[in-house]
């Protein structure tokens, strides 16, 4: 895996392997945390003992006796003790690590999916470490904060999504309208980034009809989740929980509101346009942005969430559509700026046609202080493997770095892109650079507080 195991609690040993070298999957079950060694002490030494016992009566058996004929050989008489004794302890440890390197597949067998491939060692490894994981609370939609939670799920089971439901186009939009929903798509992304059932569920879940009568165009798994909403006397939350249960969903996902919101933006020619999808088809600078209604109370469970996170990471996505309207919810926006969290947002690496043209990560950073102050956020992780160009018919371009622009927070560096979509971010990459910052941010620069001061 690209990046960083999980690392375990303040003042517990890492493993040498957990720094970067080759992994043993027998030295691994002896690993700080793994609740292994003991039983495996009390079970050598239960072997030992019963080993004892019957050396002892052998030994009475050796000293006084001497087998006749064929039973001399077969009972190895005619080698010295000392040589029986070496030989005997190499026959017994071959068979010990052979079943143990049986009962791991036959454990692994019995518990595994099919199509996956894990050791039974892992699966315990990870359970272990990633439950010691830090609380990590990710804010935002679309396709950026489903790509961040399928890295974070890697390193930690304690993941909170909180997303927005401002969208109104496409299959969301529909089911919104006639069924009277939220709209389901984005969370749908989140259950599936997060899911832990076959890739063979995921992928239903994620089949889009692209034909019939009434289907064509619907996610199935957003047809899966309304059916659960209407099973569920109308409750969203519950059929997103339900969904998450059928799927193994590897943390929460929690909306950033229950109420109807409508997203607006005012745009620097004065004009308004309400629907986020059609926000980003002006092709017009965007000024401001706006909820309807204005005082939207923001899901209390989201809110308690952001209470007791470790860390809340703001991003990535469409900065209008996707991250700007959960801060523009007043209590979410509270909860983030009195956190003791690490607070960081993570910059897009490439510039969106419509919303972000020409932006760089200054640009995104003034864009969201203009809508909720300053002080919101400590950090930036911005991408800096920005050498090749984009193809001209993206209309995008790599999202330049400019640090110096942003004194009062610290810009954090790193190679976040996929090699193959460049304007997409690496999940594996992106989740070991968080990780990194939140273990090592004792190292960083902090901004003044002169510098980090404003409205």
């Amino acid at each position: 895996m690209d990046g960083v195991p999980p690392r375990p609690r303040r003042g517990t040993l890492l493993p040498m392997n957990l720094i970067g070298r080759p992994d043993r999957s027998l030295v691994k079950w002896l690993y700080p945390g793994m609740h292994i060694k003991r039983w495996l002490a009390l079970l050598l030494l239960g072997v030992a003992v019963m080993g004892l016992g019957i050396a002892y009566l052998l030994r009475e058996v050796y000293v006084t006796y001497t087998f006749p004929g064929l039973f001399y050989y077969l009972t190895l008489q005619f080698f010295p003790r000392w040589a029986r004794g070496a030989l005997f302890m190499g026959a017994s440890l071959s068979m010990i690590v052979l079943a143990v390197w049986h009962l791991n597949r036959s454990l692994l067998s019995a518990v595994m999916l099919p199509g996956r491939t894990e050791r039974m060692v892992d699966l315990v490894y990870n359970a272990r470490f990633r439950s010691r994981g830090p609380r990590i609370v990710a804010i935002g939609g679309g396709t950026g904060l489903s790509t961040l939670l399928a890295g974070l799920k890697e390193h930690t089971v304690n993941v909170t999504a909180i997303v927005t439901v401002g969208d109104d186009g496409g299959s969301s939009g529909r089911l919104r309208e006639d069924m009277g929903i939220l709209p389901p798509g984005d969370v749908r992304n989140c259950i599936a980034a997060l899911a832990e059932a076959e890739p063979l569920m995921r992928s239903l879940f994620q089949y889009r009809f692209e034909s019939g009568d009434g289907l064509q165009g619907h996610s199935f798994g957003n047809l899966f989740i309304a059916a659960l909403t209407d099973i569920m006397g109308g409750n969203f939350e519950e059929a997103v929980r339900a969904t998450s249960r059928v799927l193994a969903v590897r943390g929460q996902i929690l909306p950033m509101t229950t109420e109807d919101v409508t997203l607006g933006a005012r745009f620097t020619d004065g004009a308004t346009v309400w629907g986020e999808s059609d926000i980003s088809h002006q092709g017009k600078r965007i000024e401001q942005l706006f909820l309807k209604p204005e005082h939207a109370h923001a899901y209390p469970e989201a809110v308690d969430a952001i209470r007791q996170a470790d860390m809340i990471v703001i991003g990535p996505g469409s900065l209008y559509t996707s991250v700007l309207p959960n801060l523009l919810v007043r209590d979410i926006r509270d909860a983030i700026r009195v956190s003791r969290a690490v607070k960081v947002y993570v910059s897009n690496v490439a510039t969106q046609h419509g919303e972000t043209d020409h932006f760089s990560v200054s640009d995104h950073i003034e864009a969201i202080e203009r809508h909720v102050g300053r002080g919101l956020i400590d950090y930036v992780l911005a991408n800096n493997n920005v050498a090749d160009a984009l193809p001209e018919e993206w209309m995008s371009r790599p999202v330049p770095l400019d640090p110096e622009k942003l004194p009062h927070v610290v810009v954090v560096q790193d190679d976040v892109v996929r090699e193959d979509k460049r304007y997409h971010h690496d999940s594996a990459k992106l989740a070991a650079a968080l990780i990194r910052l939140y273990y090592d941010r004792e190292s960083a620069v902090r901004p003044t507080k002169a510098a980090s001061s404003g409205s």
